[in-house]
């Protein structure tokens, strides 16, 4: 779990916080939004950028910081400040507006997007907007919300918090180390952790859009980003020109049942594995590593690894919970299938020594093992190291725990998680020991959060974007979200992977000519990606 959750933060950060941010202690006057004031980026957030983005698109880039109420039913009260980066059209004088992009998460960092927002946009798009990337309250440069004051007590509750519990010892001990994660939250996290919910994240972007000049908002969101933009449609209807939500997330049923959304959660995984490994007995050999039975020796392999890890050429130890980790991770993104199948294929052959192939595949470590908390190597005449500062966020959790209700007791946890393993073989247990596990003891009670409506008209349709075997938000949920919202239109992709802009040449001209000309793809309309797995 360790691991699990470094890998999380690992992703989620982006430096440190924006001089400036923070919660204020005065309390203010309320006043008119006042415009977003750009300037440079700091040079650290420069330095993040990854190498794609040329010297002259890094020199067009501007940065800004929008004051917003840590309480919006309190505009006067304290305040806390949402870090934005700007793309700026490629042709002001036919410049349409902006469009503001969320990666998804919750938690994840979405303020560089903009900068490579020509991953996802054809030129006509970047030609006509600004590409406005944030991070949401809470998370990474927008005061992130943080349980801990050093890493050393992060690792002290991450140490017996297992990823897969199974036993009736790993359960107790995840559900103990749980609770001592939210109760760390609740003296850590400071003002915000009451007001982190969705709903406020979207009361934050009709800020930042008034605070950018636009009349209307232009977003795009992936992912638990698409519960923003549906939030947003259904409490700012007319405030809304263009949406595209892709990688949907069933809103209703989140907002309203965050036990059953999860359980079915486990089933897109397991949909997904299921014609991966289809799809990988059908390439054959020769393009796919583990294929023949893959099914078959996926299975056996699980059995195995129940009983018990087993050792690699490298002297390294794969344990199920190794193997459902990187499955699950894996499968969000079709480039990822080729090394990881042959991943797959070296665990059969070191379960399987004698029917081993000839050739040998690279292993990849699952679990990277945190260094000791010290280097004195068990001597007592060392001293320690002095603590070391937390830099990760927890708004993960913040978000998820405020937005999805579950009962207030993790009692029955373990009848659960059985219940969802006999359900979803693979996954169900798995997706159990998050926030199944960490949510009923959350120290937030009665939080403000949208539960609907969700079928508010808005002037043009959101186009729902979804993958027919994205994992992580199964495709049931983007036909949901269309019957959910009051004006929608649906775009399918017989693709894998979660999300699929710009991995899909169809998809990315479709939501072009909408966003630009607001001429939403034809009912029905299929695409393929650009690449299929394994061909």
């Amino acid at each position: 779990m360790r691991a699990v959750r470094a890998a999380l933060a690992s992703a989620l950060v982006l430096g440190t916080i924006v001089s400036g941010l923070g919660t204020a202690s005065a309390q203010t006057e309320a006043s008119a939004v006042r415009p977003a004031a750009w300037g440079q980026c700091a040079a650290d957030v420069l330095a993040s950028l990854p190498a794609s983005v040329t010297p002259e698109e890094r020199a067009r880039l501007t940065c800004a910081v929008q004051e917003v109420p840590v309480d919006h039913s309190r505009p006067r009260g304290e305040k806390t400040g949402i870090a934005m980066m700007k793309r700026p059209a490629n042709d002001p004088s036919k410049k349409i507006g902006s469009i503001f992009l969320n990666p998804g998460g919750p938690g994840g960092s979405g303020l560089i997007r903009g900068a490579v927002s020509k991953n996802y946009f054809q030129p006509a798009v970047l030609d006509r907007f600004d590409i406005i990337g944030f991070d949401p309250r809470g998370v990474a440069r927008s005061n992130p919300l943080r349980c801990f004051r050093t890493q050393e007590e992060a690792d002290a509750v991450n140490e017996g918090w297992y990823a897969l519990p199974r036993t009736t010892e790993e359960i107790s001990s995840s559900i103990r180390q749980s609770k001592a994660y939210t109760d760390y939250c609740k003296i850590n996290a400071g003002p915000l952790l009451n007001h982190m919910s969705t709903e406020a994240v979207v009361r934050d972007l009709d800020i930042m859009r008034e605070a950018v000049g636009d009349k209307q908002l232009n977003f795009v969101g992936f992912s638990y980003g698409t519960l923003i933009g549906s939030t947003y449609a259904n409490i700012f209807p007319q405030r809304t020109r263009a949406m595209v939500i892709d990688g949907n997330v069933d809103p209703q049923l989140r907002l309203t049942n965050g036990t059953e959304y999860d359980r079915q959660r486990a089933k897109g995984f397991e949909i997904a594995l299921d014609a991966m490994l289809k799809r990988c007995d059908s390439a054959g050999v020769a393009k796919c590593a583990f294929a023949g039975n893959a099914r078959q020796k996926f299975e056996v392999m699980k059995t195995a690894l129940g009983k018990g890890p087993v050792t690699m050429p490298d002297g390294k130890q794969v344990g199920l919970a190794d193997v459902i980790g990187r499955v699950s991770s894996d499968l969000y993104s079709v480039p990822r299938f080729a090394t990881l199948v042959q991943w797959l294929q070296s665990v059969h052959q070191a379960l399987n020594p004698s029917a081993a192939a000839a050739t040998t595949f690279g292993v990849q470590s699952v679990v990277d093992l945190p260094a000791p908390l010290n280097n004195s190597g068990g001597r007592m005449d060392v001293d320690p190291l002095p603590d070391t500062p937390y830099t990760a966020d927890d708004s993960y959790y913040a978000v998820n725990c405020t937005d999805k209700p579950f009962v207030r007791t993790n009692r029955f946890w373990a009848q659960t998680a059985s219940k969802w393993e006999k359900e979803s073989p693979t996954f169900g247990r798995y997706q159990a020991a998050s926030d199944l596990l960490t949510c009923p003891t959350w120290p937030t009670r009665h939080p403000d959060r949208w539960i609907g409506p969700w079928n508010r008209k808005t002037p043009n349709p959101v186009v729902v974007v979804g993958n027919y075997y994205d994992p992580a938000t199964q495709y049931l949920f983007s036909q949901r979200m269309v019957k959910e919202l009051g004006n929608a239109r649906l775009i399918s992709v017989d693709s894998f992977g979660h999300c699929i802009l710009g991995r899909s040449a169809a998809t990315d001209a479709a939501v072009a000519k909408y966003l630009v000309d607001l001429i939403p793809p034809a009912e029905g309309s299929v695409f393929q990606p650009n690449v299929q797995p394994f061909a």
